[in-house]
């Protein structure tokens, strides 16, 4: 499907100073979609802000906030809705991951990326997606990772958030049925963003191996979400292992897991 059937429309973007968010905000801008975009680095936003309206004619808000933090989401959605703004797709794209044993992490920082991969989406989830319905049209995307596929070692809590955004997100679509409305959850592999180096991890032979580009990862979730599909695992690659990592035993798949991360 185009993405120009989104021309005129709002969207959310959430984490969108750099990586898969910019990129979700250069497709959708370039289709003609009004954008509000949201993340911590005002800096970036306000300069991609600048890029898409000057380059699109677009409409492009800009609200520097951490999602993470208490009352954020509410915040934002209050915000928004002084300003008269609906907002017709929302991109959950917001959050980071954590490398490493997970007794050497230190709580503060396994909290924060919790908050921010779990609470902070499905509050933002609840708050627009009402709105959504009652205006009987929306489209929401929630960006989890292929490590939801599978418990994976050195990266314990951030795959376990990530299969809470898998699971929370498919049930979420099949419950939006005959509403108007519909959630897709796009699992990436390893991205040419700065996911590695925000969560401590050099890239190993098998990441370098099935790296993608950002531009190609978001437009092929983009695309799953104007077809309402459930969900999507970008590259032949990311989609063969996600899906034989679920025909194996669970502890199997946990030893498999850990050995790609070495």
């Amino acid at each position: 499907m185009n993405l120009t059937s989104l021309k005129g429309r709002t969207a959310l973007v959430t984490g969108a100073s750099s990586g898969l968010g910019s990129d979700f905000a250069r497709h959708l801008a370039e289709a003609g979609c009004h954008l509000v975009l949201t993340a911590r680095r005002e800096e970036l936003l306000k300069a991609l802000q600048q890029e898409l309206s000057e380059r699109h004619g677009v409409r492009v808000e800009v609200v520097a906030l951490d999602l993470g933090a208490p009352g954020a989401p509410d915040q934002l959605y209050e915000r928004l809705a002084a300003d008269g703004i609906e907002i017709d797709v929302l991109v959950n794209n917001a959050g980071f991951g954590l490398y490493g044993d997970f007794l050497d992490i230190p709580w503060e920082r396994e909290r924060a990326m919790l908050e921010l991969d779990i609470l902070a989406l499905v509050h933002l989830t609840k708050r627009f997606a009402k709105d959504m319905v009652a205006r009987k049209f929306g489209y929401i995307l929630q960006v989890s990772s292929i490590g939801a596929y599978q418990p994976t070692p050195t990266y314990a809590s951030y795959s376990a958030a990530k299969s809470f955004v898998l699971s929370f997100g498919e049930a979420l679509n099949h419950e939006l049925k005959g509403t108007g409305v519909s959630c897709t959850v796009l699992s990436p592999g390893v991205t040419a963003t700065a996911f590695l180096e925000v969560s401590g991890q050099a890239p190993t032979f098998y990441q370098r191996l099935a790296m993608m580009r950002s531009p190609e990862v978001t437009r092929i979730g983009l695309q799953a979400l104007l077809r309402r599909q459930s969900s999507v695992v970008p590259g032949l690659l990311n989609a063969v292992t996600a899906w034989s990592t679920r025909l194996m035993p669970r502890p199997f798949a946990a030893a498999v897991a850990h050995r790609l991360m070495r």
